[in-house]
């Protein structure tokens, strides 16, 4: 059960409602009127709750369990106890989380504006919002309905937010547009000089950076990531995307929809992501790149040529998975001979 301290619990919910919320379907022989009260691991709950199944290695868990109901896929509803009832999804994991979201939903602002924040008169702020104290909204600034200004955030001069867009504490935005319903969670920094400079020895020259970023409807940008405005062109996030913390986006780097790119990654200037494309923990991509929809990178890959539509790549420098995978297996054996021919065993 999640600490009531900090989290708001909605419910109870019967079965047939959470299916209809998530999608899911309700399995025959499960009693669609079953009043479930909160969710919890597998490992974890208690009869009256919600769990799932979505990985293979937690099938034993979920044959153990005492959940009074699983999210679960169709083909490993036979693993199920005696007993406990089932949703059944084709995704598994993106049904628990509308179930979830239901039991544990976001917290409406208030539409109060802190005593404590600095709103300058020509600023525009929309009905329902709540600045807290510290923030500062500076001139020429518009701020839609329903958003929520965390303590210290600034929102610079002639920014625009999108209605029920969340900025965190301590994040700041300037020269930037942003859609409705997008994060950006504490520390971040969005629309910042690009690192753009003509380099010589006499002393290196700044290169003004005159674009903008714009971030597209329902993203998510998280604790202290970057991303640098454009230097002409504008700097892109498409629509769903979801930016971990510590990532880096550079100037003019355009991304499709629904990209996602986890932490410590790093993009580099006027690289283009096309949709859906993943880009795993501390992977590195160098300037001017094409990737394609759906192409998937490994962590800790350094990518230094374009990477086709749907193409998997690891290592550094990245090469097609399974080139890489057999590198990688190559070097352990590599190691473990040596290991042996020194008599180590570590």
């Amino acid at each position: 059960m999640a600490d009531p301290r900090f989290f708001n619990r909605a419910g109870p919910y019967t079965l047939a409602e959470l299916a209809r919320r998530s999608g899911a379907e309700v399995a025959p022989g499960s009693d669609p009127d079953l009043m479930l009260s909160d969710v919890a691991a597998l490992d974890a709950a208690e009869p009256g709750q919600l769990s799932f199944l979505d990985n293979k290695k937690y099938v034993a868990a979920f044959s153990a369990t005492r959940a009074g109901a699983v999210v679960v896929h169709p083909a490993l509803a036979s693993k199920a106890p005696t007993g406990v009832a089932l949703l059944l999804s084709r995704n598994p994991y993106k049904a628990y989380a509308l179930c979830a979201q239901a039991f544990y939903p976001a917290t409406a602002p208030s539409g109060k504006i802190s005593a404590g924040a600095h709103v300058d008169p020509s600023a525009e702020v929309g009905e329902g919002t709540d600045i807290a104290a510290g923030a500062v909204v500076e001139a020429g600034a518009v701020i839609g309905a329903r958003c929520r200004i965390g303590p210290n955030a600034t929102i610079g001069v002639n920014v625009r937010l999108g209605d029920d867009t969340v900025i965190g504490a301590n994040a700041s935005l300037t020269h930037c547009i942003l859609g409705s319903r997008v994060t950006i969670y504490p520390g971040a920094r969005i629309g910042q000089d690009g690192f753009g400079f003509a380099m010589d020895l006499a002393g290196h020259v700044r290169v003004p950076q005159m674009g903008r970023v714009l971030i597209e409807d329902d993203v998510e940008i998280g604790a202290n990531a970057t991303v640098d405005r454009g230097a002409g062109p504008d700097t892109v996030i498409g629509r769903g995307c979801m930016i971990d913390n510590l990532v880096q986006i550079g100037h003019n780097v355009h991304l499709g929809a629904g990209c996602v790119i986890v932490a410590q990654a790093g993009i580099s200037g006027s690289t283009k992501l096309d949709h859906h494309v993943v880009l795993a923990a501390q992977a590195g991509v160098t300037g001017h790149l094409k990737i394609g929809a759906g192409a998937q990178i490994a962590a800790q890959s350094g990518v230094m040529r374009d990477v086709g539509p749907g193409e998997k790549v690891g290592g550094s420098p990245a090469v097609p998975m399974r080139q890489w995978l057999r590198q990688v297996a190559a070097l352990g054996r590599l190691v473990r001979g040596r290991n042996e021919g020194d008599g180590r065993d570590d």
